[in-house]
């Protein structure tokens, strides 16, 4: 067995910024199986009187998913929020473009609302900009949020629900840059309608906060010009920015797929940038922070064939995930919480089926992906102060990065309770890491608690049956004064805890 590669971790008693809770959203989209036989399927055995899968619920509570954006995604620049409220047996059934599927519009603002409340999170709205506008989106926040003595918001006590929503996170429209997008528009043409809508809507709730699209990724061609334009003509309504991005790995390379949170990290850096340019070119006070309000490994499904007849709830998207996947997701949610101070908001996308966490059989169990749980652990254990840190590791080069350190880790603590919790990828194939952790100006209460999650092969998933991949709890750690050693299994996602003073 080769000898483990050495690393070291000191974790200063000092603040780098606090974590808002909303980083661990995610994202419901009426996509492919995502709704319909997903969250909603009333003839399920675990169904609710409302029709929704009681055991994809404990699971999202579980996860821990502090806010859900909805309802898209490319299926919101074609929907009429209007066809999803009143008698279900009235509503229309649609065809939706984005996806090329049939919509029955069973799950609308309200059943969504009210699922969200049960799976305790908060909505972030999306509203049409692409083949709607000014009108459509404050109608909406009228309908969602407003008392009553108005027609929507009696429209909306009419179909039942007495009490507004207060939905307070909403998005103006979905990837306006994108060529695919229905009702494509150019940065001047978004940014101007996005101005009016936001103002308009909150002039309906002074109240909310809104979400301007940027780019769709850091590799289109318009990006960041796209983005400072938009900023630049409804930076008076926008509150933050829209960062959307997946990552793939076709081509197999372990290393340079592990190394792309790295990519995340200049992209979100890119963004900051743009969005103080146009604050320093206008002179503003107001500072934009980011939303990336789309995020995961997406490539499983590339290349699946298109849906040829208009069907509801067609598997759309459902990547089977891996060990590899899962250690890429837990650098991707260690790169959030290092720009917490700008990132706000994130969403992973999506929530269940397509590209998810969490699976579902139709009539059939709910299970859970090898994502799950890095998401789950830094939901639960990630929310407090990001504290300063130093690491140190050997390095490797890849085929896309010229230096990849073989350590990630961010270390979290949470002030009330006294809990500092360590969250560390080893991102080395085939050898061991030994982590020398120093805590000098901490004061450790107890020993350290180790969970790790690591398999035998880069490639092993889960499955209905079985879960081979999840944490473990190894045996605990014992502190000499302020310096501990554990060793990091090759690659490994690992959460470290102790009760610090």
């Amino acid at each position: 067995m080769p000898e483990p590669i050495q690393a070291k971790m000191h974790v200063h008693p000092v603040t780098s910024h606090w974590v808002d809770p909303r980083l661990f959203g995610s994202f419901v989209e009426h996509l492919g199986r995502v709704v319909y036989s997903g969250i909603y399927e009333p003839d399920h055995s675990s169904a609710d009187v409302d029709g929704f899968r009681t055991d994809v619920m404990e699971l999202v509570r579980q996860l821990g998913v502090s806010v859900i954006r909805y309802p898209g995604g490319n299926f919101v620049s074609g929907y009429r929020w209007e066809d999803g409220v009143g008698p279900v047996a009235d509503r229309p059934r649609r065809l939706d473009l984005a996806w090329h599927a049939l919509e029955p519009n069973l799950v609308g603002i309200n059943e969504f609302s009210k699922w969200a409340a049960k799976v305790k999170s908060q909505v972030m709205a999306v509203v049409n900009l692409g083949t709607r506008g000014v009108d459509a989106a404050r109608n909406l926040v009228e309908y969602a949020n407003h008392a009553g003595n108005t027609y929507w918001s009696e429209l909306r006590k009419h179909h039942g629900v007495l009490e507004p929503h207060q939905i307070g996170l909403w998005g103006l429209g979905n990837e306006m840059d994108g060529p695919w997008q229905i009702g494509h528009k150019s940065a001047a043409e978004y940014g101007t309608l996005a101005r009016e809508a936001g103002r308009a809507m909150k002039a309906v709730d002074p109240t909310i906060e809104l979400v301007v699209s940027g780019s769709s990724g850091p590799n289109m061609a318009t990006f960041p010009e796209w983005d400072a334009t938009v900023l630049d003509l409804a930076y008076d309504t926008a509150d933050y920015l829209a960062l959307h991005v997946y990552y793939g790995n076709p081509e197999r390379d372990t290393l340079n797929f592990l190394a792309k949170s790295i990519e995340l990290e200049r992209y979100i850096e890119s963004a900051v940038a743009t969005a103080d340019f146009v604050q320093a070119k206008r002179r503003s006070k107001k500072r934009i922070n980011l939303s990336l309000d789309e995020w995961n490994v997406w490539f499983h499904s590339h290349g699946e064939p298109s849906p040829t007849e208009w069907e509801v709830g067609k598997p759309r998207l459902e990547d089977i995930y891996t060990l590899e996947d899962a250690l890429l997701v837990g650098s991707l949610l260690l790169s959030l919480l290092r720009h917490g101070d700008r990132v706000k908001i994130a969403c992973l996308a999506q929530l269940v089926n397509a590209i998810a966490p969490i699976m579902t059989v139709s009539s059939g169990p709910a299970w859970r992906q090898t994502i799950y749980f890095p998401f789950e652990q830094v939901s639960h254990f990630g929310r407090g102060e990001v504290l300063f840190s130093e690491t140190t590791s050997p390095t490797y080069a890849s085929r896309q990065f010229d230096t990849v350190p073989y350590l990630d880790a961010v270390a979290v603590l949470d002030r009330p309770s006294g809990m500092l919790t360590l969250f560390a990828v080893n991102r080395c194939p085939d050898q061991a890491m030994a982590l020398c952790l120093d805590l000098a100006g901490l004061t450790p209460l107890s020993s350290i608690e180790h969970w790790i999650t690591t398999g035998d092969r880069a490639d092993v998933s889960n499955s209905p049956l079985s879960e081979p991949i999840r944490p473990v709890k190894s045996t605990p750690v014992a502190l000499v004064g302020s310096q501990a050693t554990m060793m990091l299994p090759a690659l490994s996602w690992n959460v470290l805890q102790m009760k610090v003073q």
